[in-house]
């Protein structure tokens, strides 16, 4: 799979200076963490959900999370569960693998990661979001042949209590699977964001994924959740960040959990709720100027109506906070977290500049957009956090931008 890559290939070829880079779940958990991009959230109960997974893939998802959380009735649970096993084997049913097909070079002749014989190259990266650890084992037992379409696991409501038993039926299951499975915890408890639990809960968390680094994918952010505590809910004319109780959990997470000294975790962006218009208290945020220099204002009219331009802002105030990628529970929600995750010419010059081997010594550098001062050293992990981006989102020709990325993705 690669982001873009449900779009023509001539398409793709005229938008991207590097066009992104292909990679198939089993690549290197690092390659991963940043390529999620969108996640698309889905009730376990839908009746035909396998056939909405394809679905999705076709149209540029290359997540999922399949919920036997939240997002379904108590009573629903043991449904869920029996309809996951059935969906998984009609997944597994109808699938391709590298071994049935061979994965041609990007236009650009972009390097990606190899597949390994056998792994799955037509559906998304899944993943299941349970309540307790139990469902962890029992839930690997049950799918048989087709966990190989297994990613891992949600783990809701995640401490260092709680999610000791996550992590150690999620290790058993590796065991009894016999392949690699991935833990992304919901950062969401009330320990939390509560300010005199806060600092001691971080910690409690940061030890327990740093044992189990090699499990731990990504930390998810249950903003949700964090309303809820104060019966709060963030209108579509407002971003997490104008939230100041959400906004400052996010920023201690993003301080303890997504340090880039090697200590921390790729952090994802919270879950936008809004999908259909609804009455608007201010202005929209949405700048006319992009969309006129590309042709685009009836897009810009149709982001505002739906209340995307508010998705759009916060996507932009993730990226500047530490996030990377986004929980979604709409596919109108995918294309625009993904056009707005693609490198820059600009930051990828950036980078490359800051990164050459004869800057290792340090000092300062004028950007060659002659715009900024590239000062090499406390530039250097943002670099590097581009370059990573890069690999798998890629980087726009030099006169591209969001507005042709966005329309290019939309119309497929």
């Amino acid at each position: 799979m690669r982001h873009f890559g449900h779009i023509p290939s001539a398409t793709r070829a005229g938008l991207f200076h590097r066009e992104p880079a292909e990679f198939t779940a089993d690549s290197p958990a690092r390659t991963l963490a940043v390529a999620l991009g969108a996640t698309l959230y889905s009730p376990a109960t839908r009746p035909r959900l396998a056939d909405d997974v394809r679905k999705q893939a076709a149209r540029g998802v290359v997540s999922m999370v399949l919920c036997l959380e939240d997002s379904i009735s108590d009573a629903d649970v043991e449904d869920g569960e029996a309809n996951l096993v059935r969906q998984f084997a009609d997944l597994a049913a109808g699938t391709v693998t590298d071994a049935d097909t061979a994965t041609a070079p990007g236009a650009d002749g972009a390097t990606g990661t190899t597949p390994d014989a056998g792994a799955v190259t037509d559906v998304p990266l899944l993943f299941i979001r349970v309540r307790e650890p139990r469902q962890i084992t029992d839930l690997v037992t049950r799918l048989g042949e087709s966990v190989r379409l297994l990613s891992g696991f949600v783990l809701p409501k995640f401490t260092e209590t709680r999610g000791r038993a996550f992590l150690e039926a999620l290790t058993q299951a590796e065991r009894t699977s016999g392949r690699r499975l991935f833990a992304m915890p919901v950062l969401e408890s009330p320990e939390l964001l509560h300010l005199e639990t806060r600092a001691e809960t971080l910690a409690g968390i940061a030890s327990i994924t740093d044992k189990y680094r090699d499990q731990v994918l990504a930390l998810r952010l249950g903003v949700t959740d964090f309303c809820s505590a104060y019966g709060l809910r963030r209108s579509p004319d407002m971003t997490a960040y104008d939230v100041k109780i959400v906004a400052n959990v996010i920023a201690d997470v993003v301080n303890v959990l997504g340090r880039s000294d090697g200590t921390g975790f790729t952090v994802t962006g919270p879950v936008w709720e809004y999908f259909r218009p609804g009455e608007r208290m201010f202005k929209p945020q949405l700048r006319r100027s992009p969309f006129l220099e590309g042709r685009a204002e009836d897009l810009r009219t149709a982001l505002i109506e739906h209340d995307l331009d508010g998705l759009l802002r916060e996507i932009e105030l993730d990226r500047a906070n530490g996030l990377l990628g986004k929980t979604c529970i709409h596919p109108t929600h995918v294309v625009p977290v993904h056009a707005l995750s693609v490198v820059s010419h600009e930051e990828w010059s950036d980078a490359q500049d800051i990164l050459r081997p004869e800057q290792c010594g340090g000092g300062v550098l004028r950007s060659a957009y002659t715009n900024k001062m590239n000062e090499v050293k406390p530039h250097r992990a943002w670099a590097e956090r581009i370059l990573q981006r890069a690999e798998v989102f890629g980087v726009a020709h030099e006169d591209v931008g969001f507005v042709d990325l966005l329309t290019a993705g939309l119309a497929g």
